[in-house]
């Protein structure tokens, strides 16, 4: 079977984005075919068309790591699936028109949701939960305290702490403000003026908050852990202030945000009584019936009518660059799909 696929033909700016056909083969044991309708952008797949994330197949390759689609074809007991939609998660590969994944990676789409709106869910949500539930203990009357509220994992987080019954305070532009508490955010802090921690510590009468979810690495993740309360956790899952087009400069730029980061040392936290602790759903493929199981909460959630995903915008596959550009500039709110 003949596909299309974006495809990163080196590092650097989204310039290094192209189109190009491959050849799919048939399903192999325990896995289903998926004729991609629609496929996830996140931030780990500009950190890799840069050059700047280590986890990536070696250049030229093709990433993404979630797609919602049909099944077209599977392999024995799979073959039942044929005709259903579903979304799903994989290793790499999501940017495809159609690929093969594992019957135990794909989900029931809801009827609710469109491709776009379910390409949206694995990696931000399953994210989210892991953040706030799994790892960071939320409860409700907790306060959480979501860095890049806008992104989606940032609107996912609301969507969970608000299922939870925490009290919110998300950091974003001010363009995002007005979207962000209509979504449901309590109280929305401007990170790029004024000082945030001195504004979440006077939201919090000085206490401080139960968590911060943290995906931008360096210095931020030190400021973040100033703002927690005893017994407060801080959730780190990403670097993305280290993102840079600019070759040599951009190794740099992560050097540098590299450096800024704290170290965390057992004794103060200790004396303080706070944790830290770090989420990358990419290293979970050795859990996926634990991601199976939060997966199913979110879906369920669609139904339920608290999980409520949201598409920004949606580029078409020999438009990728477009998108990737798009997200680097900071502009977009919720999530960026590709479509074959």
């Amino acid at each position: 079977m003949e596909i299309t696929q974006v495809v990163i033909t080196g590092a650097g700016g989204p310039d290094r984005l192209a189109v190009r056909r491959s050849a799919l083969p048939a399903p192999g044991p325990g896995e289903v075919q998926v004729e991609v309708a629609a496929a996830g952008i996140n931030f780990a797949d500009i950190l890799a068309r840069q050059g700047l994330y280590p986890d990536a197949p070696p250049l030229p390759c093709v990433v993404g790591y979630e797609f919602s689609g049909t099944v077209v074809a599977g392999d024995g007991d799979d073959a039942g699936l044929v005709g259903q939609e579903v979304l799903g998660l994989t290793r790499f590969g999501g940017y495809s028109s159609a690929l093969n994944v594992p019957r135990t990676q794909v989900f029931t789409k809801p009827a609710g949701l469109t491709h776009a709106e379910a390409a949206s869910l694995p990696v931000a949500y399953a994210t989210a939960w892991q953040l706030l539930v799994v790892q960071g203990g939320l409860r409700e009357g907790d306060t959480v305290l979501v860095q890049n509220a806008g992104s989606g994992v940032g609107l996912a987080a609301l969507d969970v702490a608000r299922h939870v019954g925490a009290r919110t305070i998300g950091t974003a532009s001010a363009g995002k403000h007005d979207f962000l508490r209509a979504r449901g955010l309590d109280h929305a802090v401007d990170y790029r003026t004024g000082d945030w921690v001195r504004e979440v510590r006077d939201l919090t009468g000085g206490h401080g908050v139960e968590l911060v979810v943290d995906p931008l690495g360096g210095e931020s993740f030190r400021k973040s852990r100033q703002v927690l309360r005893p017994t407060g956790r801080l959730g780190m899952y990403g670097v993305s202030a280290a993102s840079s087009n600019q070759g040599l400069r951009g190794k740099l730029q992560l050097a540098k945000t590299a450096a800024l980061m704290p170290w965390f040392h057992p004794v103060p936290l200790m004396n303080d009584n706070v944790g830290v602790f770090g989420v990358n759903l990419g290293h979970m493929w050795g859990e996926v019936d634990r991601i199976r199981g939060w997966m199913q909460q979110v879906v369920d959630g669609v139904g339920e009518g608290w999980v409520r995903p949201h598409v920004d915008s949606s580029y078409p596959f020999d438009r990728a660059g477009e998108a990737h550009a798009h997200i680097e500039a900071r502009r977009s709110t919720g999530k960026v799909v590709l479509t074959p």
